[in-house]
């Protein structure tokens, strides 16, 4: 348990520590946002299959394959609703709406950003899951994953909400909350587990199938939308490269 807890206050640490960081740059370009978001693409592609997937199939029994199918889809499909149910936002950044002819941008970063949260929930669970299951060293692995992820991606939230008038404060305040989801989802995804280890090959699918819409729906086209594919490419090549190499020896 307390390696639960160490877990996490890491992963939603993380997002504020990148937060922290993107506090140093006024602006943060494009393509190194591009580069550092291909990168956790990686990071995450890599952790979602050696953590989640492999781990899913392996304990399903003879019907772990499709257990996992059924899990990644029904994973898949829950952010996919997610993102239809996504409300605007706009009193959170504490502004008055009719002092500010920019609320449209407003909205749409605090979108953005709550985007970020509710995949921060699954992300989480997918931390908290793996914990629950014997494999330790897999579930070590979608951890630091999910967490070097975080940095960047706590950076990347920062520039657009200083840019759209919120004040450095409320910032702050805004992406914390985002981290502090993520801690919420690695309690709730260890305790699922630990509840009912029947299901933890579901589980595990489940948590797999949430990371893979992220990086495909979200990370990807992200990173192909402003000229700089090749590097986000090779930015995901890397990332997925670092975590079969920690993989390799943590394991």
């Amino acid at each position: 348990m307390n390696l639960v807890i160490i877990t996490a206050i890491g992963v939603g640490g993380a997002t504020v520590v990148g937060a922290l960081i993107g506090f140093l740059f006024k602006v943060i370009s494009h393509k190194f946002s591009d580069v550092v978001l291909g990168f956790a693409a990686g990071i995450m592609l890599a952790a979602s299959m050696i953590g989640l997937i492999i781990p899913s199939i392996e304990s399903g029994g003879k019907h772990g394959i499709w257990i996992s199918v059924l899990g990644i889809l029904i994973g898949a499909l829950f952010l996919d609703f997610a993102d239809k149910i996504t409300p605007h936002l706009h009193r959170l950044t504490g502004m008055d709406r009719e002092k500010h002819s920019s609320n449209a941008k407003i909205n749409k970063v605090m979108l953005f950003v709550l985007a970020i949260a509710i995949h921060n929930l699954p992300e989480g669970m997918a931390a908290g899951v793996g914990f629950g299951s014997d494999n330790i060293s897999s579930a070590m692995i979608v951890a630091i994953g999910i967490a070097l992820q975080n940095i960047p991606e706590g950076m990347v939230i920062i520039s657009p909400m200083l840019l759209s008038g919120v004040s450095k404060k409320r910032t702050l305040v805004i992406a914390s909350l985002t981290g502090v989801i993520e801690v919420v989802g690695t309690f709730i995804g260890y305790f699922l587990a630990d509840i009912s280890g029947t299901v933890l090959p579901f589980l595990l699918a489940f948590a797999g199938g949430t990371m893979l819409y992220i990086i495909s729906d979200e990370m990807i086209p992200e990173t192909h939308s402003h000229g700089f594919e090749k590097y986000a490419t090779y930015s995901l090549l890397v990332g997925f490269i670092v975590m079969l190499i920690m993989d390799f020896y943590i394991s």
